[in-house]
């Protein structure tokens, strides 16, 4: 698997976390407390159960809340180990969810589409992101809605998500993320432009420091989400 769209190296790191992925308290600790609030935000821009495509899935953390809410969800991933990670939780847990693992770039071949596709966290991970948002706006269907999520490129930035979560407060593992790689709103909007969407609606979301709990909002200096409309 060797693609513009996906660093093997990145792909060795989350694999190596595929084992503690569905832990609360483990190192996906930070996602599992985002969750509640950006599958909210999504679910809000929906009009019923529809088929989604979860690209970088990892392990599962938003396909299968998505599926609980009762989407068709295929969730992609490039790390088997965290495919598999995925699968055998969702049998645990009795969620209808599918699974592959495999690249973005293997369905747009295979000539799949989809009217919802969501890419949370991932971008930052890959190296060429422009040509990321390219692949995935092709597996739109008309009017189809992408939704993306990730990390601004901000001072703020730096100290939390990096210096903060990282070194200081143990709350992700070191090396997780590259501050150099984090995106800016202004920067992916232009991603997403250049692929022939239009901007739609974009929020930020904000961590409460006293209970770590997640909340979107309009302050967009750490992370935030935006979509892509066909």
């Amino acid at each position: 698997m060797s693609s513009g769209s996906v660093s093997m190296e990145e792909v060795g790191k989350f694999d190596r976390l595929a084992s503690r992925w569905w832990d609360p308290n483990g190192p996906m600790k930070p996602l599992h407390k985002m969750n509640p609030a950006r599958i909210g935000w999504i679910e809000g821009m929906l009009k019923g159960p529809t088929r989604i495509l979860d690209v970088g899935c990892g392990a599962g953390l938003a396909a299968e809340a998505l599926a609980v809410n009762g989407h068709d969800v295929l969730g992609i991933d490039a790390a088997g180990e965290a495919i598999e990670a995925a699968r055998t939780h969702a049998e645990r847990q009795g969620v209808k969810v599918t699974y592959r693992s495999c690249l973005a770039e293997d369905l747009a071949a295979e000539g799949l589409r989809f009217p919802v596709i969501t890419a949370l966290e991932v971008i930052e991970h890959v190296p060429d992101p422009a040509g990321f948002v390219r692949v995935l706006a092709s597996l739109l269907e008309p009017n189809g809605m992408l939704v993306l999520s990730t990390l601004n490129r901000t001072r703020r930035s730096w100290l939390m998500a990096k210096v903060g979560a990282e070194y200081l407060l143990r709350m992700l593992p070191v090396g997780t993320h590259d501050w150099k790689a984090f995106i800016t709103p202004a920067e992916l909007g232009a991603m997403v432009r250049a692929a022939g969407l239009r901007v739609g609606p974009t929020i930020g979301l904000v961590m409460d420091p006293m209970n770590g709990h997640w909340r979107t909002g309009r302050d967009m200096s750490v992370n935030y989400m935006l979509t892509g409309i066909r």
